[in-house]
C-alpha cells in the first residue's frame, strides 16, 4: 500500500454486537486448525501469554501476542479476569479486548472486542481436539463446567460430531441449570444438568472441562477407556481439573508445550515429578500435520491440554476483520496519524 494511502487509514472498532454472527461455527473450527497447523509447522512467533496477578481486585490480566505466517497475520489480547465482577459490578468475570494490527506496518487494523470472539475460539479448540482425537461417531458429551467456555465446547463439537446427548455439571447449579435452558432452545438434543460431576463424565465419549479448580474435579474411576477430554480449566500455575492417574493412563497432547508446563493441565503433574515431559504425545498441531500419532484405538484414552494459545486469535480475527469489512459493519476512528 503506497505511503499516503496508510498514513490515511482508519481503524476499524468492532464491539460484541458486531463480531457476534460474522462467521459460523464451521468457519471458527476451520480457523482454528489452521492455526493448530500453522502452529505444528513452526509457522509463527509466540511467547507464553504473559500474567499479572492483582490479588486486592481477585483477578489478574493475561497479555497474548502472535505473528502468524500462514495466514500472515498478528493480533494481541488483552484479558481481564476479576472473579466478583459479576457478583458486585454487573461484569463479566472474564473479558477481553483485542488489537488486529497490520504485520507489515504494524498500524491497528482493527480494536475488537474479543469475548465473543474467545468463546468460539475456544470452544473450537476443544472441538478441533476431537476431531482429530476422539472416536469416530461420538455422540455423548459430558461438561463439567457450565460457563461460556462449556458454551463454545457445545457448538463446535456438536457442528463436527452431531451428538445425541449432552450431560453439563456445575459448582453452581443455577450456572447448569442456565446452560441447559439457553442451548436447549439452540439445539435439538438431549440436554440435562447433572447433581454430580461424575454423571457428566461417566459413559461419555468426549468430556470438556472448563473449571478454575485447583484440585481434581474429574476422578479416574469415572473416565472410561476410549473417551477424549478436552481440558480447558487449567490456565494458570497450579491450576488443575483432572486426577493425576487420569493422564497417567492417556496418550496427553497440549496446544503448546512451553505454556502448558507453567499454566496447564500437566503443570501440576510436571512439578511433583508424577508425570515426565517423555509421557507427552505432541502438540495438537504436530497431530495434525501429521508429525504425531494421534489416537490408534478406540480403546486409547486421550487428553487434550488447552490453554488456549495467542496465535488461534490471530488467525481467528484476520477472518472476523475480513468478513467485517465485507458487510460494513462496525465505526472507522483515526488512530494513529
Amino acid at each position: 500500500m503506497p505511503k499516503t494511502s496508510w498514513s490515511s487509514r482508519k481503524t476499524l472498532i468492532l464491539g460484541r454486537s458486531d463480531i457476534e454472527g460474522l462467521l459460523t461455527v464451521a468457519e471458527y473450527n476451520n480457523a482454528v486448525e489452521r492455526a493448530f497447523r500453522a502452529h505444528g509447522l513452526h509457522k509463527y512467533k509466540m511467547d507464553p501469554k504473559m500474567h499479572i496477578v492483582i490479588p486486592k481486585y481477585h483477578g489478574e490480566w493475561e497479555a497474548m501476542p502472535s505473528y502468524c505466517e500462514e495466514p500472515e497475520t498478528s493480533a494481541c489480547k488483552w484479558v481481564a479476569i476479576r472473579e466478583e465482577n459479576r457478583e458486585k459490578f454487573g461484569l463479566p468475570n472474564v473479558f477481553s479486548t483485542l488489537v488486529y494490527t497490520d504485520p507489515r506496518t504494524g498500524f491497528p487494523l482493527a480494536i475488537c472486542d474479543g469475548t465473543y470472539h474467545t468463546l468460539m475460539r475456544t470452544g473450537a479448540a476443544g472441538g478441533v481436539s476431537a476431531k482429530y482425537l476422539a472416536r469416530k461417531g461420538s455422540e455423548n458429551l459430558g461438561l463439567v463446567g457450565g460457563g461460556f467456555v462449556a458454551t463454545g465446547l457445545l457448538a463446535s463439537i456438536q457442528d463436527l460430531f452431531g451428538l445425541r446427548k449432552v450431560r453439563v455439571w456445575s459448582r453452581s447449579p443455577d450456572t447448569s441449570k442456565r446452560f441447559v435452558r439457553e442451548n436447549s432452545r439452540k439445539y435439538d438434543l438431549d440436554i440435562r444438568a447433572v447433581a454430580e460431576a461424575k454423571e457428566a463424565t461417566k459413559g461419555m465419549d468426549i468430556i470438556g472441562t472448563s473449571t478454575p479448580a485447583t484440585s481434581p474435579v474429574v476422578r479416574n474411576a469415572w473416565v472410561d477407556e476410549g473417551t477424549h477430554i478436552a481440558a480447558m480449566g487449567a490456565d494458570m500455575t497450579g491450576k488443575q481439573e483432572l486426577e493425576i492417574t487420569i493422564l497417567k493412563r492417556a496418550k496427553i497432547y497440549v496446544d503448546d508445550l512451553a505454556q502448558c508446563i507453567r499454566d496447564g493441565e500437566i503443570n501440576v503433574p510436571l512439578a511433583q515429578k508424577q508425570i515426565k515431559l517423555g509421557d507427552i504425545a505432541g502438540t495438537l498441531g504436530e497431530v495434525i500435520v501429521g508429525k504425531k500419532i494421534g489416537r490408534t484405538s478406540d480403546r486409547d484414552l486421550t487428553v487434550f491440554d488447552s490453554t488456549g494459545i495467542a496465535l488461534q486469535d490471530s488467525v481467528v480475527v484476520f477472518e472476523e476483520y475480513k468478513r467485517a469489512v465485507k458487510k460494513g459493519v462496525g465505526i472507522e476512528k483515526r488512530m494513529v496519524v
